[in-house]
This record gives C-alpha cells, sequence and structure tokens, in this order.
C-alpha cells in the first residue's frame, strides 16, 4: 500500500533490511531497472488519462482557462492514497478487491458493486474505442467506426494471446504516449506565470458551471475500476514473483511495500502532471482564442490545428489513440477481475486462456459490447455521461469499505495501513461522496 503501514510487530520485520536500501536501489538503477520497479501504479496512472479524461481536461482548459488547473494539485494525494490502499489490500491479501468483498461483506453488496462497474466500464470503454476511431480519423481520413473495431480487437487480442510478462512491457511502453501532451505545451505560447499562479493559488466559485468541472474533474481523476484494477495486477505481480500476500510473506513485505510506495507515487504523480499539461494546452490554445465549448477529445485535437498548428494538432491525436491503447484494456481487464472473483473463476493475465476461460471471456464481451456502442447511434458523450454516474454511485461506498478493509487487523495482520493514511483516505471518500452529491443535485 501506499504503504499499508510497515510491520509492527518484530515477527513481521525482515531481519536486518534498511529502510533506505530499495531506494537506493532506485537511485542507483539505471533505465532498464527503473522501469523493472514501475508496473501495476505507472500503468493505471498512465490509464486514467484516457480518451474520456483526456475530453474532460480539454473541455476544462477550454472553459475556463487555467482556472482550476489547481485541482489536478489538490487531487494527487487523495488519488495517490486511495489507489495505494486498493495496491496494499491485493498485495497483503494475496487477493482483489471483488474477492476481498466476498469474503467479508455481504454477498448482495458484492452482485451490486460488480454490476455496477462492469455497466460503467462497458460506457468508458465504447467512449474511448470511438475516441480513438475518430482521433486516427483526423490523422487518415477513413471510416471510424471500423478503426474503433481494428482498436477494439487489437487490444483484446494482445491482453488474451500474449504472455502477461510481455504484455505488461507493452503497457509501459505505452505510457510514454502521455510524453505527446508534455510536447504540446511545450509547442504552444503558455504563460507560465499565469498558469503556474492558479495551480498553486486555488480559484474557486461556486456557481454551477464551476461546480460541475470540479466534480467531473475529481469523478475522472479517481475511478472505481482503477481500484480493481490495481489490486488485481498486485496480486498478478506476486504470482510473477512467485510469492504469496503479504501478510503471510513477512520476509519480503517491507520491500514490496516499499516498490508499490514508489510506484503509486510515480503513477499518480505523472498522471495528474499529465492531465495538468492538457489543461494549460487547451487553456493557452483554445481559452485564448475564444472556443470555449470541447465535445469530445477529437474535437479537441481538431480544434487545435488551425490554432497550434500540424505538428501540435497531430500529436495531440496520436496521444489519444496511444492512452486509448493502454485504457482499453485496464477498463476490460478491471471488470474481468472483479467478474471472475465474484464467481470465484481461476484469473490472472498469467494464466493462459484455456485456465482462465471466464476471466478472458468477461474481457472479450466486455470489449465486444464496448465497440457495439462505437457502432451505435448512442451519443459518445451521453455513454460517458452514464458511466460518470454509476461510478459516482459506485466510488464512495467503495472506498469506504476499502478503507475499513485497510484498517482492519484481522484481515491485515500486522501490515495495517497507518493513522495518517486512514485520515488522508477517509478525506478521499469524503471528497468523492460530495462531488457525487453535487453531481445529482446539480
Amino acid at each position: 500500500m501506499l504503504p499499508i503501514g510497515e510491520p509492527d510487530t518484530p515477527l513481521a520485520r525482515p531481519s536486518d533490511e534498511r529502510p533506505d536500501i530499495f531506494v537506493q536501489k532506485i537511485v542507483s538503477a539505471d533505465r532498464s531497472g527503473l522501469l523493472r520497479e514501475l508496473g501495476p501504479g505507472l500503468i493505471t496512472g498512465a490509464a486514467d488519462d484516457d480518451p474520456s479524461g483526456i475530453a474532460t481536461y480539454s473541455q476544462v482548459g477550454a472553459q475556463f482557462g487555467y482556472q482550476l488547473g489547481w485541482v489536478m494539485l489538490f487531487s494527487f494525494p487523495l488519488m495517490a492514497v486511495i489507489q495505494g490502499v486498493s495496491a496494499g489490500i491485493g498485495a497483503v491479501t494475496g487477493a482483489g478487491i471483488a474477492e476481498n468483498l466476498r469474503r467479508h461483506y455481504s454477498p448482495w453488496l458484492l452482485r451490486l458493486a460488480v454490476s455496477l462497474l462492469l455497466v460503467a466500464n462497458i460506457f468508458n470503454l465504447g467512449a474511448d474505442l470511438d475516441a480513438m476511431g475518430a482521433a486516427l480519423g483526423l490523422l487518415i481520413p477513413g471510416p471510424e467506426n471500423f478503426y474503433a473495431l481494428g482498436f477494439g480487437t487489437l487490444c483484446a487480442a494482445l491482453e488474451i494471446w500474449i504472455s502477461y510478462r510481455r504484455y505488461v512491457t507493452v503497457l509501459k511502453w505505452l505510457t510514454l504516449s502521455l510524453l505527446a501532451y508534455v510536447a504540446v505545451v511545450f509547442a504552444v505560447h503558455v504563460p507560465w506565470s499565469e498558469a503556474l499562479r492558479s495551480t498553486i493559488l486555488p480559484q474557486i466559485a461556486f456557481d454551477h458551471d464551476h461546480v460541475m468541472a470540479l466534480v467531473a474533474l475529481l469523478g475522472t481523476t479517481i475511478s472505481p475500476y482503477l481500484f480493481f484494477w490495481q489490486a488485481g495486477e498486485e496480486v498478478e505481480e506476486l504470482h510473477r514473483r512467485h510469492r504469496i500476500g503479504l501478510g503471510m510473506d513477512p520476509e519480503h513485505a517491507k520491500t514490496e511495500l516499499m516498490r508499490i510506495r514508489f510506484d503509486t507515487l510515480v503513477g499518480m504523480g505523472a498522471s495528474n502532471l499529465v492531465a495538468l499539461f492538457i489543461i494549460f494546452a487547451t487553456a493557452a490554445t483554445l481559452h485564448a482564442n475564444g472556443i470555449t465549448n470541447i465535445s469530445s477529445a477529437a474535437d479537441a485535437a481538431e480544434a487545435l490545428r488551425p490554432i497550434a498548428g500540424p505538428f501540435t494538432f497531430a500529436l495531440f491525436a496520436a496521444g489519444i489513440i496511444g492512452t486509448g491503447l493502454l485504457a482499453v484494456p485496464v477498463l476490460a481487464a478491471g471488470g474481468g477481475y472483479a467478474v471472475a472473483e465474484m464467481f470465484r473463476w481461476t484469473e490472472g493475465l498469467d494464466r493462459r486462456p484455456r485456465e482462465a476461460k471466464g476471466f478472458y471471456a468477461t474481457i472479450g464481451l466486455a470489449t465486444l459490447a464496448g465497440i457495439a456502442l462505437a457502432f451505435s447511434p448512442i451519443d459518445p458523450m451521453k455513454a460517458l455521461y452514464w458511466s460518470a454516474v454509476l461510478n459516482g454511485i459506485l466510488a464512495a461506498p467503495l472506498m469506504l469499505i476499502m478503507m475499513a478493509i485497510g484498517r482492519n487487523r484481522r484481515i491485515m495482520g500486522a501490515l495495517v495501513m497507518p493513522g495518517w493514511m486512514a485520515v488522508t483516505g477517509y478525506a478521499a471518500t469524503a471528497v468523492m461522496a460530495g462531488a457525487t452529491l453535487a453531481f445529482f443535485i446539480l
């Protein structure tokens, strides 16, 4: 976890390992070694900047300029802690979020949570695939729906048919697509003093538009599917390292928890920094030229073409495709983990298709449903709206349950989360509950 607390009994503490040895290894590691230490946290953070997220950040930048940049700074510790909680639950118990719900809570709660998650993920998949098809259509004119079909088929095929080790490597390299938005910021003129001042010094307004934008940013940043994905991936990492849950493996607990801390901080930091850069880029171009309404990520890319030039437009569109190739598998696999754990099926991307038929069938069917939505007459923005509604219903209660699990000594043993982490996690839960209420009230 970030961390779920260091072992607090002599029995659970590694015998002679210095607390800073892992950090020293990270500092002295070469680039390939550093990349090896990054995994579930990095991929989770990058997947959070999916095409639907890009559309949200672009709309905020176009509509409000730099005014809401502070939200990305404010949400970073909340996001990092709650993702650390989910990762820690997976690593310590050796089981995902849905499996822990099944073990310790009522069956109806598990079924409701998994059902809402799966439907929300399918809506999000459809919107992301539609945006990817539209983005490629901007670069290479052609049938956008069939581009979406191709992207969905490619993502599902890679996820199902190549080994976990190779697939994670592919996902790690896809995180580099986020650099496109860093390049966009430096390709346009950004008044840095104004941008940084708005980021550090909040400009808070309570009118309808500002509150709804705040709700959209928080809902995009802290999403339930990421909880299920990162917990599941930490379980995969245990399998890859031939280890059991850290609660039963005190010898390696400290090193693994420090790896999770580092990985999660880097992943969430990169995610929010890229989101901030997208806000900066669209504020400096679209907002500055009077364009204040963006309906999709592809629309944001197209709007940049006459203002920032073809190079900046192409970078933005390519980034949409790259982040979509990363996010679509995460959305599908997040649902796969949840459904497999609910029915007690064999699960895991390290399994062969014949060993985990139900798990991979869920991934394939979820992706197919997303493709069908991309072909349907349903407005992608409406799909995103309903995805946000379902995520809003699920997020705060699920976060509250995760916090209860993380503080439960019967479940976590000596590795319960420390008090400071609990305070931050409950604060994140309260913020998400308030954002959800605002979403429905306003």
